[in-house]
């Protein structure tokens, strides 16, 4: 599966890729199937390893079949950015313009591994755990008797995902004029909702208006 990619919405920085990832951890897991693909939608977490653009971790349910095509096909994990509607309004000339989205996203193509180990199942559930509720101010923990630990590591399927290539794009208006980059940026700030405020900060971030 290939993602169209002008150039001007490839960005030149390569941290941006792994803080899209990390920032948006919740992401579309596909892996070729015999009719269709399969598809799941998980939390997937970075962590560097000897692979060129580190290795994903995460788990499924035991029950979901998604798992058992790991094994001899690449599978493409999907992570959603910002995102929000731009209207022509926002241009300087605006009559000659049509309405668009802009974006940013990543897919992550590589190998599946499945995790037999249940030691190891249980410590990628638990940095699972850990990265969602450690900054709570009372972070739940998997504090139940080990045969209950025992009985939820046995109904999920974990796995690490050796990342082979990254292809990340950043729809954020870069093919438009400085004049009209800074005038979506300040409409999307003043939109009502949080998308249209985090797509203007990584606008800010990957396409500030005082770029070329």
């Amino acid at each position: 599966m290939s993602l169209y990619l002008p150039r001007s919405f490839e960005p030149d920085d390569r941290a941006a890729a792994a803080r899209l990832m990390h920032d948006h951890p919740f992401a579309t897991l596909l892996t070729p199937g015999d009719a269709e693909p399969h598809v799941s939608h998980v939390p997937l977490l970075l962590q560097p390893s000897c692979e060129p653009h580190g290795t994903l971790i995460g788990h499924v349910a035991r029950a979901n079949p998604h798992w058992k095509r790991f094994a001899g096909a690449e599978s493409i994990a999907v992570f959603h950015g910002p995102h929000a509607y731009v209207s022509p309004s926002w241009y300087g000339e605006p009559a000659t313009t049509v309405p668009t989205w802009n974006y940013a996203t990543v897919h992550a193509h590589g190998a599946i591994d499945v995790v037999d180990d249940a030691a190891a199942a249980r410590g990628i559930l638990e940095t699972l755990v850990h990265r969602f509720e450690s900054h709570r101010e009372s972070p739940w923990e998997l504090a139940m008797s080990e045969a209950r630990v025992d009985a939820l590591v046995g109904a999920i399927v974990a796995f690490r995902m050796r990342i082979r290539r990254v292809d990340a794009k950043f729809k954020l208006s870069q093919n438009r004029s400085r004049d009209d980059r800074t005038r979506v940026i300040a409409a999307l700030e003043g939109e009502a909702d949080p998308d249209s405020a985090a797509t203007a900060r990584w606008m800010r971030a990957y396409a500030a208006p005082d770029a070329s």
